[in-house]
């Protein structure tokens, strides 16, 4: 507990509980279709194919909306562009409770729930932003652990469904999010650590460099899979095994917890024993473990627990990607986190539509985790590919901050990134 007394003195702590509820909040909006989809499916009739795409929706456009607020964010503050983010999604909240009444209209919902997944990049930079490199891992851990709020939308949206109707836990949610706001306008301030003088071909230089796309890849598996499976197992537990539409979302709970309390988990053994390691042991054991997955379609128990393990590896991945964000781009950290992000999101996207096409034409979910299973292996490989090029470049030996940049001004060029390279990036 003094450690960690210790550490929040180095940042700004209210900000960084602001951040907190501000992510989890958005969490818990963004995959309520995925929560509802038992219900949903029934009152529509879908198919598995059907069901696939209206999981998917709202988490491609959560990720296609991520960078955009991202660049807005370093242009009107960070702490503004949560306000205007949660604000369009009470109106997107209200708009599902009186206007979704077919299957259409459905996915246009979908699409609007995706601005609560925007929220990512801006709620890690805010959270951390205070924090010296040292701690930005624990930072960034403890902001990413508000992906709880996808285990309380689990929990909390099917008995308010079977109680309320399902669409009213649209205005539920709409309500609620005043929560979030409040704590951003009372307790959070803007961070300092951005440089003013950055010009916008300088922000936007991660989208055209090699490490930009990398972690990219790497996010499209531990985030990727973290909230594309969340959106996907209350209708998997339900269809699989014959679960209630209650229990479904109870047992989908247990992974969504470990897998948010595991974020913190990953970033502070990100911090002590490196990024590059830690991803290291989370893609050998996702591989492992969804590939164990495909096997055990049989049995329920067996399946929860790989799921929890699993899940628990993803969360620490989370944690460890953006131990290893803020020492690549120190200064754009919220744009490069945004893309990021954005990307690795557009790897759940595949999640449930892949599951479900697999359902429907080869008549198992199995091939839909060997899919996922074989995908981070390749990343995995991907990273062990890399790493030497970064070690001692921005990073140090297992992917921990260099004690240069720990020390560095909020102003000072990030280490390792040549002048040369940002302008040729850019």
């Amino acid at each position: 507990m003094t450690h960690f007394r210790k550490f929040l003195r180095t940042g700004h702590a209210p900000t960084l509980f602001a951040a907190f509820l501000y992510f989890a909040f958005s969490c818990c909006t963004w995959v309520l279709n995925g929560a509802m989809a038992p219900f949903i499916s029934e009152s529509f009739h879908l198919s598995p194919a059907q069901k696939g795409l209206m999981l998917s929706v709202p988490i491609i456009a959560g990720a296609l909306f991520r960078f955009p607020l991202g660049v807005l964010s370093q242009y009107i503050g960070r702490k503004r562009a949560t306000l205007v983010e949660m604000s369009l999604i009470s109106v997107a909240m209200l708009l599902g409770f009186f206007f979704v009444d077919s299957f259409n209209a459905l996915l246009a919902m979908g699409v609007l729930l995706g601005v609560a997944g925007a929220s990512f990049g801006v709620a890690m930079s805010l959270g951390s932003g205070s924090f010296p490199a040292e701690h930005k891992g624990l930072a960034m851990g403890i902001v990413g652990a508000g992906n709880v709020g996808t285990a309380v939308a689990v929990l909390i949206a099917p008995p308010l469904a079977q109680w309320l109707g399902w669409q009213t836990v649209y205005a539920v949610a709409a309500v609620a999010m005043a929560i979030p706001m409040a704590a951003v306008i009372f307790m959070a301030r803007e961070p300092t650590d951005i440089d003013p003088h950055a010009g916008l071909r300088e922000q936007l230089a991660c989208l055209v460099e090699r490490d930009g796309w990398a972690f990219s890849l790497i996010y499209a598996v531990t985030f990727g899979g973290f909230i594309g499976f969340i959106s996907f197992l209350p209708s998997y537990y339900h269809d699989q095994f014959g679960v209630s539409k209650v229990q479904a979302g109870q047992l989908t709970m247990l992974t969504a917890f470990m897998g948010a309390a595991m974020r913190i988990v990953g970033g502070w053994l990100s911090d002590r024993f490196g990024g590059i390691n830690t991803l290291t042991v989370v893609l050998a054991t996702v591989a492992v473990g969804l590939a164990c997955c495909g096997l055990a379609t049989g049995s329920l128990v067996l399946t929860t627990v790989l799921l929890v393990g699993c899940f628990a590896a993803l969360g620490a991945g989370n944690g460890a990607t953006y131990q290893l964000v803020p020492l690549r781009w120190p200064l754009t950290t919220a744009v490069a986190g945004s893309m990021i992000g954005e990307l690795g999101a557009l790897g759940g996207g595949l999640v449930p539509s892949t599951m479900g096409l697999a359902r429907q034409y080869l008549g198992t979910y199995a091939w839909g985790f060997a899919f996922f299973a074989s995908f981070a292996l390749g990343t995995l490989v991907l990273l062990r590919t890399l790493q030497s090029s970064w070690t001692g470049k921005w990073v140090a030996a297992g992917g921990r901050a260099h004690a240069a940049v720990a020390l560095a001004p909020a102003h000072a060029e990030p280490r390792g990134v040549a002048p040369a390279e940002l302008a040729e990036a850019a």
